[in-house]
């Protein structure tokens, strides 16, 4: 029997990054959602689908299959046997990996990979609906958040880092307005499932969340 980790939050609660260090260290698989809308959008875009005919969007969606991989402890994002993860970084590929995840077929088919996935590997899954929608029977769900003005300076950091001019109060109001956006959504909202625990990161380290979902997974195993 496999075991699921189930990961949601709001926007700059760190799920990426502390999915992807829980998994490293517990030796599962971490599933990157976003990698695999990603994906599907690249083969939109390659197969010149139109996004608002929905029955050339399900044609397509019939001959698609992402799958992920690691090699050499890196994930590598699988589309139809081809290692496509240099190629689904672009700006052109994540408008149209947004624009798709609007579509329900394109939901329902990520939602079907990403459920086989879980049936086969231990994973640990990160996203805004893994508990309450893709994997509600997973072992152990986590709630992680930190308040808006934790985020948008960890935020305000990266980007400076990256040498990108920016504005914290501006960071600040675009995260209260996706969280606004996320937990209002039509489809698969943003909200904790009955049985998820509550984490704040607002105060920790990357370490010590890493640590902590360990101890409640050691705490079921």
């Amino acid at each position: 029997m496999t075991y699921n980790i189930a990961i949601d939050g709001p926007a700059g609660a760190g799920k990426s990054t502390i999915a992807r260090r829980v998994a490293k260290e517990l030796s599962f698989v971490y599933v990157d959602t976003g990698a695999m809308y990603r994906a599907i959008g690249l083969f939109l875009i390659r197969n010149n689908t139109d996004i608002r005919d929905m029955e050339q969007v399900k044609k397509a969606l019939s001959k698609v299959s992402i799958s992920i991989a690691y090699k050499d402890g890196e994930q590598q994002v699988m589309l139809n046997g081809e290692n496509v993860s240099g190629l689904i970084r672009t700006e052109a590929v994540g408008n149209m990996a947004s624009a798709a995840a609007a579509i329900p077929s394109v939901r329902e088919k990520l939602l079907d990979l990403q459920r086989k996935l879980a049936q086969t590997n231990n994973v640990v899954m990160d996203g805004r609906d893994i508990g309450t929608n893709i994997l509600p029977d997973a072992q152990l769900k986590i709630y992680l958040t930190a308040s808006a003005d934790t985020r948008a300076q960890r935020r305000y950091d990266e980007l400076c880092k990256k040498g990108i001019a920016c504005d914290f109060l501006e960071i600040k109001e675009d995260i209260i307005k996706r969280d606004d956006q996320d937990m209002h959504r039509a489809i698969a909202p943003l909200s904790q499932a009955e049985d998820a625990v509550y984490l704040d990161s607002s105060e920790m380290t990357i370490d010590e969340v890493t640590k902590k979902i360990k101890s409640f997974y050691k705490e079921q195993a």
